[in-house]
């Protein structure tokens, strides 16, 4: 059984004005979303700022996720490293404290090679009964799990379930599904392509977009999932031009920039992250205006 179908989001992690982790705004925006039909929280992912957090800061934000979720939606807790120990203790905690499942980004900076990712993803495997979603996202981490890595890990270890798919390569993609043989849960990780990864055969999004337009976000999955291929084609169309504003700086800060000018004072960003650019925030705010959400 996938760990979910539909549309994840992936949470911001909103912050009080001296930078600290809101809990309060969290439970509050996780119960938002579930209200508006998404299928999954997850959490402290790169959109949830997890490489900013504290390893204590980190832990904690997975337990609150997993009590104020209680158990009406999966949570997946991003326990990605570049350090593969470091990435089996984050792993470890999240099974232990709750969580329904792993997102585990490939290792940034060290630029891993096929084997070493194999290795990695490995070792991560054999220490927990989570399922393991793996994260390949290159145009972040210079990392790029190729289609055959995929499938040798995805028949070497029954954990390793998923694939959230943000390459925007969508021949790679493909080329995957084909050699995993209906063996892979694949999860869009470029919401301006969830329909196109729907059609080869992806069972959702793990969506930045959701945190403001949650229920088309759902939506636009689940019509094509019972063959409503119409509407599905409409909400993703309607969206490109508001995924794209979302994107015109480095994730998450447009998406938190949206939610404050929607009133949902999330905070602001822990550096290295920082303001938008005035030229930008004014293409986010056209968008919003666009779509009907400002």
């Amino acid at each position: 059984m996938p760990i979910f179908t539909g549309a994840g989001v992936a949470i911001v992690t909103p912050m009080t004005q001296d930078l600290q982790v809101n809990y309060t705004k969290l439970e509050e925006i996780i119960n938002e979303q579930i209200d508006n039909g998404t299928d999954a929280i997850v959490i402290v992912g790169t959109t949830g700022e997890g490489s900013t957090l504290t390893m204590e800061e980190h832990r904690e934000t997975i337990k609150k996720a997993v009590e104020f979720t209680r158990h009406r939606v999966p949570v997946v807790a991003g326990t990605g490293s570049n350090d593969t120990a470091t990435a089996v203790q984050l792993t470890k905690e999240a099974e232990e404290d709750g969580a329904d499942a792993a997102l585990v980004v490939t290792p940034y900076y060290n630029k891993a090679t096929q084997n070493g990712l194999i290795r990695h993803y490995g070792m991560i495997a054999e220490e927990t009964k989570l399922p393991i979603i793996m994260y390949n996202v290159p145009g972040r981490t210079g990392c790029n799990i190729l289609p055959q890595t995929v499938a040798t890990l995805v028949s070497s270890h029954e954990n390793i379930v998923g694939l959230k798919e943000a390459t925007g390569n969508l021949a790679q993609a493909s080329e995957t599904m084909r050699l995993c043989d209906g063996n892979l849960e694949m999860y869009s990780g470029e919401d301006g392509l969830i329909l196109p990864l729907l059609s080869i055969g992806a069972i959702g999004v793990i969506s930045v977009t959701s945190n403001i337009i949650p229920a088309d976000t759902h939506e636009l999955v689940a019509s094509f999932l019972r063959g409503d291929i119409e509407t599905s084609r409409r909400l993703q169309m309607k969206a490109l031009p508001l995924v794209d504003a979302l994107f015109c700086e480095v994730n998450p800060i447009p998406v938190k920039h949206a939610m404050n000018l929607m009133g949902k004072d999330v905070g602001s960003l822990r550096p290295p992250l920082c303001e938008m650019a005035p030229e930008n925030l004014k293409k986010l705010k056209e968008a919003m205006k666009g779509y009907g959400i400002l």
